[in-house]
Formats: structure tokens, sequence, C-alpha cells
């Protein structure tokens, strides 16, 4: 017997997407593509919209007097603007950071990539049939990830299965809070409508799993590398087709 439940709510890296596909070839990506984004797409509104971000986060970096920080100031020539907004890029991204700015330059550049066919997003084998399965029983699915909301839709819209998009009903980043606090959980449950108990979220990270089951979700650990733990009080599967759950 499955576990009854109305929602699936999912991770995307290490859950549906392998690790490597993020820190290997997105992030490669944007580093090498950066510069000829920049000029290519320099007088356009969104382009301009992009540095107006960047600057603003630059600046109340500054305030908070982050370490590093490299300041970004519209008012330089467009040569020194250029280098400022390359220089500030990659300082954040050698620091993993999450912020709005950084996130939205991203999404626009793997954008064009998906578009022109250099990437295809990568989800596991066993995630596509799944996927189907559960959304043919009834269950609805959703996503919650760090990665913007614009960053998750390109990844399901653009995988070697075609575009995914229609098996989701509702995609979740950090604007509904931390994925290691509880509270986020809850807005989520709040946003489709749901008891806790009729949501199962599937993660690799147990930190997630710990936040999510305080909001009263059930969390499934996916350990896609290496052993199973003993010590874990979660479920844990090494892929989707180990999972039972069925629509309540």
């Amino acid at each position: 017997m499955g576990l009854k439940k109305k929602a699936i709510l999912l991770d995307i890296e290490g859950t549906t997407t392998s690790i490597s596909f993020v820190k290997d070839v997105l992030f490669p990506y944007v580093k090498t593509h950066l510069e000829s984004y920049l000029n290519k797409n320099w007088n356009t509104d969104e382009m301009k919209l992009d540095i107006k971000l960047l600057a603003e986060q630059a600046d109340q970096d500054i305030v908070n007097n982050v370490p590093g920080v490299v300041p970004v100031k519209e008012t330089e020539s467009e040569q020194a603007l250029k280098q400022s907004i390359i220089s500030n890029v990659l300082w954040q991204m050698s620091l993993d950071r999450k912020t709005k700015a950084l996130k939205t330059l991203q999404g626009h550049i793997w954008l064009d990539g998906y578009n022109d066919g250099q990437l295809v997003g990568h989800i596991y084998p066993d995630v596509f049939p799944c996927l189907l399965k559960w959304k043919d029983a009834g269950l609805k699915l959703y996503i919650y990830s760090s990665g913007s909301v614009a960053a998750q839709k390109l990844l399901f819209k653009h995988t070697e299965h075609g575009d995914l998009l229609h098996l989701f009903s509702g995609f979740f980043d950090t604007g509904v809070g931390p994925k290691v606090e509880s509270t986020s959980y809850r807005n989520i449950l709040n946003e489709v409508s749901c008891d806790p108990d009729q949501v199962v979220f599937l993660t690799d990270i147990v930190k997630e799993a710990e936040a999510a089951n305080v909001s009263g979700i059930t969390p499934i650990l996916l350990v896609r590398d290496g052993p199973l733990s003993s010590t874990s009080q979660f479920t844990q599967v090494s892929s989707f087709d180990q999972i039972d759950v069925e629509c309540s």
C-alpha cells in the first residue's frame, strides 16, 4: 500500500537532476558566455534592468560590509561598467550566492543557451516515467528549488524528453523563504491549498527534509550517490521508482 497523498513537492539538484549538470554545465556556461551576452544585449531594456538589479545588490553589499564586494556603478563608462559587471558576477558565483540580481542574469543567459540548443535540461532516467505516472494518477506536482522559477522552467521546458512543463502545477523558489526553514513549507502549503499530511517532499538535503517534516509534510530523502544512511529518521531511496505514492 502506497502513501496516500494529493501532491508531491520536488527539489531539483540531486533529486530530479544531477548536481553536476548545474555545477559543471550551467554555471560554466554563464562564465564563458557572460561577456558576449553583455555585448549582444547591451542596449536592450532587459539588460538595463539586469544592470540596475546588480548595481542595487552591490550597493546593499557595500552597506552590509560584505567582504570582497565588487561595486557596479551605472555612471561608469560603458567598458568600465561591463568589466565591473563581469567581475561582480564572477565574484558572486565564486561564493555560490543566490541573490535575485545574479539569478535573473543567469536565467537570461541560460535562455539563450537553451534556445540555440547548446543546453539541454538534465533529468535522471527514472524521473520522467514516474512524473508521468504520478500525474496520470491525479497527483499534483510542484517544484521547490533555490534556483529561480524562471531557471526551473527553462530546465524542464528543454529536456531530452521535450517540454515537461505541462506535468507541473506550480514552481517555487526562495521567494517563499529559505529551504531549510519550516515556515517556507507552510507558505507553500497555503499556496497549493493542501494540508501538510497531503504532501510528500522529495529532496537530497537532510536539513530541507527536517524543515519540511516540522511543517507536517512527509519527506523522502534521495540518495543518488553513495550508501543509504542507517541513522536517518526519514525514508531513503536511490531512485523515483522506489517511491510508492498514490492519490488520496
